[in-house]
């Protein structure tokens, strides 16, 4: 319905502009005559009229892809067209042989047969070629300005046969022009203007001709010729106007599937982005844990099948922690994105870097032999080690670095991983700032560490756990003052276990804070048979000191107990400061308000700094062995000693000097002003029925008389 009135708004227009061209008011004159006056909007109406006539028969360039798909849909149809025209002229000439003359059966025809062959073929070659809407719409003006000598043409020379022949032969010159004209009409649809020409230059003077031709027939004909040719038209009309809503339809569906397409490529985009996002470390701009996880299995996969080598690294940065803690967290994120600059610089084909957090990156390698990969770690350690300008100064940090190697250990890339994780454990425990590669001695040790673990987890600890208690010697009195509470396991299924093996494990089990507060209440329950002047000294464990919950347990025991606290000292590492200073700092102070002691353990072996120590409230400081062994012959400990002794002084903090084995290096010792050794000189560890012997009075006097 929109469209039949659509169509019929257009005919009402251009009608309606050529009915009122004049419009006639009549007056009767004086006279009885008539006359006639033209109204106002005479010249502009026919003005009007004009240029929708000139709109109608003229070639429409509104719409340059119009034009495009106006022309590519005729081009189909124009041989069609003029197969048409040749065939009917064929046809009537035949019919006219002997009547008519050679020039208008003959010639003529043969003539026009051959131009509209021609074109033919033009328009077929020209089918093949991709033409511009410019040069489409030329060709379709170049067409509808051919369309009128054609039909004039044609239309002259069907008359021209008339005088000629008998009524049959008429008849076929009426059918000719009948049919040709139809023909025209449904050829030309996607032309709307040339099939317009051609309709009005045929129609008319066939209508003209076959009404003077004074046979009922022939008008008849005539008048049923344009009545059926209006009707076409009409149709025509429709249909170019469909065509066009048709090819505005599938532009606009065109420009919805572009903009789906955009779209959809801008969402592909943002997926990929996210993708990227979630698989990149956003502070070193690193590939994250997740990617090198995925990596790390799909390499294991791939060497498995080629049997090629894999080798899977882990990194950690030593002395990282004090940067942070010293400088601040912007400090310590320009320090891992320096480290991750520079371990990106690494990357190659074979060789890829990843940050797996924290301080901790990761390192995946194809292909390369084991000689390769220690190379690889010692470069990357001495990369790791050059100094870092944080702004207000410059800091070092080194780095350890553990590797396994597939095929020599691993079936699956996440045991591969923990291979290389359990190397660098044993680098930051043997090799500060090196290189370890997982071998047969780790494996042995990772299996004894499985044992253990096993046990462990299985054990009756309460019954299975002992201490054993070493003595703290005043050197001027020769005077036991205190003992280190130590501990000891005895598994009824592995046997005696080193505190070097299991308490590690239970660290990393988290049985370690109820083994220490079961080894606490013995000690304190050993420690009460002791004299007043003797403490006990007994080793926290980092886990012990994370939250306050387990800090108040302690506290709790302690107070169970009734043993003076002022006679608990209680030694903590510099692993345990660093791990966590705020909360350690916090537990400590929440001890010191009790009234025990704090000793930081092993100083001199971890990476705190002097301002951390000095923020601590620490009432001792426990100098490790290694500096005393050989430190009558070896300067560099000698110095080292003798610095730490002048801080202490400095700090007021008590020195305990460990690991005194020999009466030389007591000699030594006692010469730098140590006031308090402990070491296998004065005895070693021992049971708790053994400390009543050692401070009972005949022991003392022999202790004081040598």
């Amino acid at each position: 319905m929109r469209r039949r009135a659509g169509h019929s708004e257009d005919l009402r227009t251009g009608l309606s502009a050529i009915l009122t061209v004049a419009d006639v008011r009549t007056y009767r004159g004086t006279t009885g005559g008539m006359r006639s006056v033209t109204s106002p909007g005479y010249k502009s109406r026919l003005s009007e009229a004009a240029g929708w006539v000139a709109r109608l028969l003229a070639v429409p360039n509104d719409n340059p892809v119009l034009t495009a798909a106006q022309y590519e849909a005729f081009s189909k149809q124009v041989p069609l067209l003029y197969f048409i025209l040749a065939t009917n002229m064929i046809s009537l000439s035949w019919t006219h042989q002997g009547t008519a003359p050679d020039r208008l059966v003959v010639y003529f025809p043969a003539v026009l047969t051959l131009l509209f062959t021609l074109r033919s073929v033009l328009w077929l070659r020209g089918r093949k070629r991709q033409r511009t809407p410019a040069e489409a719409y030329r060709q379709l003006r170049a067409t509808n300005f051919l369309s009128f000598p054609i039909a004039v043409i044609c239309t002259a020379w069907s008359i021209a046969l008339l005088p000629y022949g008998d009524a049959y032969q008429n008849a076929h010159v009426a059918f000719f022009m009948a049919i040709t004209v139809i023909g025209c009409i449904f050829c030309l649809m996607h032309l709307r203007s040339a099939a317009l020409i051609v309709t009005v230059t045929v129609n008319l003077p066939f209508l003209v001709v076959m009404c003077l031709s004074g046979e009922p027939t022939f008008i008849a004909t005539g008048v049923n010729v344009i009545l059926v040719t209006m009707a076409m038209i009409i149709i025509l009309l429709g249909h170019y106007r469909d065509f066009r809503q048709l090819h505005a339809s599938r532009q606009v569906l065109l420009i919805q599937q572009d903009a789906l397409q955009e779209q959809n490529k801008a969402m592909q985009a943002l997926s990929d982005e996210n993708l990227r996002l979630a698989n990149l470390d956003s502070l070193t701009l690193l590939a994250n844990r997740r990617s090198f996880f995925q990596m790390v299995e799909t390499a294991f996969r791939r060497a498995s099948e080629d049997g090629q080598r894999l080798a899977v690294g882990v990194i950690d940065l030593d002395g990282f922690k004090p940067v942070n803690d010293m400088y601040g967290h912007a400090a310590g994120d320009k320090v891992l994105i320096e480290i991750g600059t520079r371990l990106a610089t690494l990357c190659n084909d074979n060789l890829s870097v990843y940050r797996l957090g924290g301080d901790e990156f990761g390192l995946l390698l194809q292909g390369d032999a084991q000689a390769d990969v220690m190379a690889l770690g010692q470069t990357v350690c001495d990369r790791i080690a050059e100094r870092i300008n944080i702004g207000s100064g410059m800091v070092q940090v080194t780095g350890s670095v553990g590797f396994a190697i597939y095929p020599d250990v691993g079936s699956t890339g996440q045991e591969i991983y923990e291979l290389a994780d359990y190397a660098l454990y044993t680098a930051k425990r043997t090799h500060r700032a090196g290189t370890v590669i997982f071998n047969a001695v780790q494996a042995n040790e990772l299996n004894r560490q499985k044992i253990v673990e096993e046990a462990l987890v299985a054990a009756d600890l309460e019954r299975e756990l002992s201490l054993v208690y070493q003595p703290i010697t005043c050197v001027g009195t020769r005077r036991c003052i205190g003992f280190e509470a130590l501990a000891r396991w005895q598994s009824p299924r592995i046997g005696r276990v080193s505190p070097a093996e299991f308490i590690p494990v239970a660290e990393h089990n988290g049985r370690i804070t109820m083994m220490t507060r079961l080894l606490l209440s013995q000690a304190l329950a050993a420690a009460r048979q002791w004299p007043d002047d003797v403490y006990l000294s007994f080793n926290l464990s980092p886990h012990d000191l994370t939250s306050p919950e387990s800090t108040l347990r302690i506290v709790a025991i302690v107070l169970k107990s009734g043993f003076d606290p002022r006679r608990i000292n209680f030694e903590i590492t510099e692993t345990a400061v660093m791990h966590d200073f705020e909360q350690a700092s916090a537990s400590i102070q929440m001890l010191r308000e009790l009234g025990c002691g704090i000793a930081l353990d092993d100083f001199g072996t971890g990476y705190s700094s002097l301002n951390h120590v000095h923020k601590l409230p620490l009432t001792k400081i426990k100098i490790d062995g290694s500096f005393v062994r050989d430190i009558h012959t070896r300067r560099t400990s000698f110095k080292i000693v003798k610095s730490v002794l002048a801080l202490c002084a400095e700090m007021e903090l008590q020195a305990i000097v460990e690991g005194v084995e020999t009466e030389e290096e007591l000699r030594i010792l006692e010469g730098l002003g140590v006031e308090a050794v402990q070491g296998f000189y004065f005895g070693k560890p021992m049971e708790a029925t053994a400390t009543i012997a050692v401070l009972s009075p005949p022991m003392l006097e022999a202790a004081a008389a040598s």
